[in-house]
């Protein structure tokens, strides 16, 4: 139902002899000379290319900040979303000037529906239910968001393809999600959020380890429908979409790297199309990258999610695809080999 084919090996072997044969001692570009070889093995060809990205944001809201583990209301989500579609936010700054295109999804906003003309509608719910005391959402729910999430992906523009999103709550759920889907301790990925300290930090790690004790070992799915958000599950399903149309997803931070778990957890095969473009300031965001065995490409000490750092990321993938290609060979600039 999930299923992202598999990136083929085939050419591997002239994929790295292209790389190796550029004009510079081998390996000397290092990660970008991964990130080539696997935009390469993505696309299937020796010629790649990165062109255009785009950035889809999902906005939910959660039952959890009922518990007060959030410092800021719940009614911030519809006004940053707002935000988001008047250009105003961080990820639009970021995006405009990296020539990146942003969609805004309501995926679960609490409330009434907000009525604007540039927001896709994909409500699987007005909010989750507080999952202190039961799953987050129903199956049903769970599935409309992944498969709302798969056509964005899929229908989005150009070679590379991000993930962003905006819910009050959310870094509760992605705590959650990183604890049940990786086994680390609740107490080493619960993390300030919006700025959460002191007593109401405690608070917040309490409320979770109770939450967490409520349930047993889930999979992917069990794990996102006890405690996911609506958003997160939209990008879980964006990272598949934009996967089967040949796309490099890029990664954001703490919470997209949960959603990047249960799309994992669903499509094991999505691993080769990711690229984690950034280590958050997030306390959790570090174990959980550890646990994938992942480098991400920058530590700016950022925490703001809306997929600021994958925007920023971006260029690195335009470089990567543009030394393949451009760049020359010993043989043809005429440059003698080491050795």
């Amino acid at each position: 139902m999930f299923a992202v084919p598999a990136v083929s090996g085939e050419i591997d072997a002239e994929i790295q002899a292209r790389i190796d044969l550029k004009t510079k001692p081998l390996g000397s570009l290092g990660v970008i000379e991964i990130l080539a070889k696997q935009i390469c093995r993505v696309q299937g060809t020796l010629s790649p290319r990165m062109e255009s990205c785009g950035l889809a944001i999902f906005a939910g809201d959660h039952g959890i900040v009922a518990e007060g583990v959030s410092a800021f209301p719940q009614e911030v989500t519809p006004q940053m979303v707002l935000n988001f579609l008047a250009g105003g936010a961080a990820a639009n700054v970021f995006a405009r000037t990296n020539g990146v295109s942003v969609l805004v999804v309501d995926a679960g906003i609490a409330g009434e529906p907000l009525s604007h003309p540039d927001l896709i509608p994909r409500r699987a719910g007005a909010g989750t239910a507080n999952f202190l005391h039961g799953p987050a959402m129903r199956a049903d729910q769970a599935e409309h968001a992944l498969n709302a999430g798969i056509e964005i992906g899929a229908a989005m523009p150009g070679e590379a393809a991000a993930f962003g999103e905006m819910g009050i709550g959310n870094t509760s759920s992605a705590t959650l999600l990183a604890h049940k889907l990786t086994d680390l301790p609740v107490a080493d990925v619960t993390g300030r959020g919006t700025g959460v300290t002191g007593g109401v930090l405690d608070r917040k790690r309490a409320v979770l380890e109770r939450a967490a004790a409520r349930t047993g070992s889930l999979d992917a799915f069990g794990a996102l429908r006890e405690y996911g958000g609506f958003e997160v599950a939209g990008m879980a399903g964006g990272m598949i979409g934009a996967a089967r149309s040949g796309k490099v997803v890029l990664v954001d931070g703490f919470i997209a790297t949960a959603a990047a778990l249960v799309a994992l957890g669903l499509a094991p095969n999505l691993r080769d199309y990711l690229v984690f473009s950034h280590q958050s300031d997030e306390a959790g965001h570090r174990h959980v990258l550890a646990a994938l065995k992942v480098k991400p490409l920058l530590h700016l000490d950022m925490r703001l999610g809306e997929g600021t750092g994958a925007v920023l990321a971006w260029p690195l993938l335009k470089a990567a695809a543009a030394m393949v290609n451009d760049m020359a060979s010993f043989a043809s600039a005429g440059v003698s080999k080491a050795g």
